[in-house]
């Protein structure tokens, strides 16, 4: 039984055929001249047939070299074709993200961010995930996810965008028939949107605040449904002041009394840092995010600026 020459063997032997020497040959492969030698000498013995004969010039090819020649250069073309592809399907930002994030970020936020990376990345898919539960990126709930709480979870890379900060808003028709609220001892006298169920978030926002004693009049678990509430005129809810402050309808109210800091990171399992459509899809959240941060942050100053 036969063995097939391997393709280091052709490729040894093409590079003395163009070099003319097995020293000039070793030099151009980064290989020792005794092996260049030994395959030169292994793709004689498969074939049957002398490929090289010496001279004062150097090696001279023999017909049977010669006809082999064409075949060994479609070898090196193919290989070279192959090894092309292969980095390129390394570095191609292509196949399916899936993305989880909070209802508001999801709706609100990632759209603008998410949409120019697929004009970028055309093979790129976004499955997202909008949901305030937490999915597990170890297990591979999500690939990416961002998080209003900081990732305990090992094996992940972690990057915080910020605080984005959340305050106290309500329509321009709801204030002009109800009047704004000066103190939060006033939002006694206001309707409220806010949760359903008192959690221990939520437990701890009024105790922070000293508002122990507040009741919602319209009650929703859903953050989005509280955000569509308040740009309905409604009543007075919190929400992030960055998508506050694109309405001209809706009014910061208590601005100086009342800020939540809302913690942001981007996480994805640290073994996906090496697919390119993963690690293409975090950066750009991240930088999008970031961006997002620093304009609600900026926006915040600014109208606080304005309203003293």
């Amino acid at each position: 039984m036969s063995v097939e020459p391997s393709w280091d063997f052709y490729r040894s032997f093409l590079t003395v055929l163009q070099q003319g020497s097995l020293s000039a040959a070793a030099r151009e492969l980064g290989l020792t001249q005794p092996t260049i030698g030994r395959h030169v000498d292994a793709l004689e013995l498969a074939i049957g047939a002398e490929l090289f004969t010496r001279s004062p010039n150097g090696l001279l090819p023999t017909d049977a070299a010669l006809a082999l020649k064409p075949y060994a250069e479609t070898l090196a073309a193919t290989t070279a074709a192959l090894l092309r592809t292969a980095s390129g399907q390394r570095e191609r930002v292509a196949g399916t993200v899936r993305v989880s994030a909070s209802e508001v970020i999801a709706v609100e936020v990632l759209p603008a961010i998410l949409g120019p990376l697929q004009e970028t990345y055309p093979e790129l898919q976004i499955e997202l995930s909008a949901s305030d539960m937490i999915e597990d990126l170890v297990n591979r709930e999500a690939d990416i996810a961002v998080r209003m709480a900081e990732p305990q979870q090992h094996a992940l890379v972690v990057r915080r965008i910020g605080d984005i900060p959340l305050g106290f808003h309500a329509h321009c028709r709801y204030l002009e028939r109800h009047g704004i609220p000066q103190t939060l001892a006033d939002l006694a006298n206001h309707r409220l949107i806010g949760f359903d169920r008192q959690t221990a978030y939520v437990r701890m926002v009024m105790k922070r605040y000293a508002m122990p004693g507040i009741k919602f009049s319209y009650r929703t678990d859903s953050n989005l449904a509280q955000l569509s509430a308040i740009r309905a005129g409604v009543g007075i809810g919190i929400c992030q002041i960055g998508l506050a402050r694109e309405d001209p309808d809706l009014v910061h109210v208590l601005p100086d009394a009342f800020t939540i800091p809302l913690g942001t990171w981007v996480a994805m399992h640290e073994n996906l840092k090496s697919s390119p459509r993963c690690r293409t899809t975090f950066d750009a959240l991240v930088k999008g995010l970031q961006d997002y941060h620093r304009y609600s942050t900026w926006r915040e100053r600014d109208g606080n600026a304005q309203s003293g």
